[in-house]
């Protein structure tokens, strides 16, 4: 896996945003729409439009991430850079930037929904980073493109600020994962009906800063094969394996998108992590973390559970069907592949491996969080069983429970449980694992680096977000220090490691949201 793999970073010297140094292959290999008229339309044999962002009423730089900013080698701009604030935001381009909007299609909710495209994301441009790979700037709210459909383009504090943190959460959690270089308010307003209920007001207007090798989805090549645009289709196919998958076949860049499918799942899965709305436009090709809408954190163990208003009814996409979603999500990627690669078999390849590929990561990833080098011994399953049946009738936090289980005791594990402690069960349950766990050597230590402590769970965004609204910035600087070490102990942060606090089981953002932004 090329993308992931450990590179030196070179010695050049971070510098200010103004002097980065811009690239465009996206729009120099690929067919572009040949009309320039930005308004809603079905477009046709091209893979982006060119537009420019729709500039703001009064951009100012309210976060930066300092590591994404070394990834980038770009200086932290001065509190008062009115030129950064201005590119983040929308209103200037810098020399070379050539800016547009993605085209594609989607199964949404299991439906093909035909165009969708990239609506009120506009990438700004690509660059070399320090470490010697290509990284695209994208601004996301940034107005109006061909693929808006009948919305504004726009995105609200709330929904740009929880995309923020989540993002450079994940990353230091070790999820491959999109990045956030900054969040700009942007001095306007934004008319929102968060719930789809009637209820719509005026939210403050932000501009989030995503960055990654690239933003292609699977629905980039559901859309050139739905509309069979296949000279459009193999350009795209040879772009990505050129420039990401170091030259392979197409069809042995299909099994790597698979691969790397198996292994985005079982991180998801292992930290308690629930997407929310995997459509085959949100899921990458890199696979990355991609499109933070509304995710949630596991608190109360529950494989049904979705944090998605728009799928409680269905809960297509809840907990315990994400890694299905995900081969079925693969499944529409090969039928988009067919024109491409006649052999049904190596498609069929592509796909088993993806289900191997998760076995044996989910495998690995909860032996690690139980502390044993492996789950290879007699009655192991078993004890595994016992123990999700046990999480799950108990209304018990998935985050706290398998970080205090390093210290296997019922006093340590009571801060686990929103309600009584199942004493008499998980008493007989913690013999059994401690009978199996007693000759592990390195046990707490594995575990210690397998749990987090910390996680960006909703309420603590939504604490940032109501701060922000007022102007104060502190909650969220400190929640995103905390987060940047999730897995140390930070005592001066214990707050931070509680459990939901009842006010937040049913606040709106703090439990279940829609995909309103």
């Amino acid at each position: 896996m090329v993308l992931f793999m450990q590179v030196k970073i070179s010695d050049r010297p971070a510098v200010d945003l103004s002097q980065l140094r811009f690239e465009n292959t996206f729009v120099a290999e690929l067919p572009a729409d040949p009309v320039l008229v930005n308004r809603p339309r079905q477009v046709h044999n091209a893979c982006y439009t060119r537009v420019e962002p729709t500039p703001v009423a009064a951009p100012r730089l309210l976060a930066w991430s300092d590591a994404t900013g070394e990834l980038l080698g770009i200086k932290r701009p001065a509190a008062n850079d009115a030129l950064a604030a201005e590119v983040l935001g929308g209103n200037r381009l810098l020399p070379a930037m050539q800016p547009y909007a993605a085209r594609y299609g989607g199964h949404q909710f299991g439906h093909w929904a035909g165009q969708l495209g990239d609506g009120r994301a506009i990438t700004l441009g690509e660059i070399i980073a320090p470490d010697g790979r290509r990284q695209e700037l994208q601004l996301k709210g940034a107005g109006r493109t061909p693929y808006s459909r009948t919305a504004d383009g726009r995105a609200v504090l709330r929904s740009s600020l929880r995309e923020f943190t989540c993002s450079e959460a994940m990353h230091h959690l070790g999820v491959p994962s999109t990045r956030a270089l900054s969040l700009v308010g942007t001095g306007e307003s934004v008319v929102r009906d968060m719930f789809y209920d009637g209820n719509a007001r005026p939210e403050p207007g932000a501009i989030v800063c995503r960055v990654a090798p690239s933003f292609v989805r699977l629905g980039n090549f559901e859309l050139l094969a739905d509309r069979d645009e296949h000279a459009a289709l193999r350009r795209l196919a040879d772009y990505v394996r050129t420039n990401y998958f170091s030259g392979k076949s197409i069809e042995e860049t299909f099994q790597e998108i698979c691969q790397r499918t198996g292994e985005l799942m079982a991180d998801w899965m292992r930290l308690g992590f629930v997407h929310g709305v995997m459509n085959t436009d949100n899921l990458s090709i890199l696979g990355l973390t991609i499109d933070y809408g509304p995710y949630g954190w596991l608190e109360g163990y529950d494989l049904e559970w979705t944090p998605n208003t728009t799928d409680a009814q269905g809960r297509r996409y809840c907990y315990g069907n994400q890694p299905h979603v995900a081969q079925w999500n693969l499944a529409r990627l090969a039928e988009a592949l067919l024109p491409l690669i006649p052999d049904q078999a190596q498609l069929q390849a592509g796909l088993t491996l993806y289900a191997d590929t998760f076995s044996a990561a989910w495998q690995r990833a909860l032996a690690q969080k139980l502390g044993v080098s492996a789950l290879d011994q007699p009655g192991d399953d078993a004890l595994v069983g016992e123990l999700f049946r046990l999480l799950a009738e108990q209304e018990t936090d998935f985050t706290i429970f398998f970080r205090r289980l390093a210290t296997p005791t019922l006093e340590s594990l009571q801060p686990a449980y929103y309600g009584d402690l199942p004493s008499k069960e998980l008493g007989t349950w913690l013999k059994k694992y401690e009978n199996r766990t007693k000759s592990e050597i390195g046990r707490v230590e594995r575990m210690r680096s397998a749990n987090p402590k910390y996680v960006c769970r909703n309420y603590l965004a939504q604490q940032a977000i109501d701060a922000m609204e007022q102007g104060d910035a502190t909650v969220l600087e400190r929640l995103l220090l905390v987060l940047q070490k999730p897995y140390d102990e930070q005592p001066e942060h214990e707050d931070l490691a509680a459990r939901r606090p009842e006010w937040a089981r049913h606040k709106a953002g703090c439990s279940a949201l829609s995909c309103s932004s």
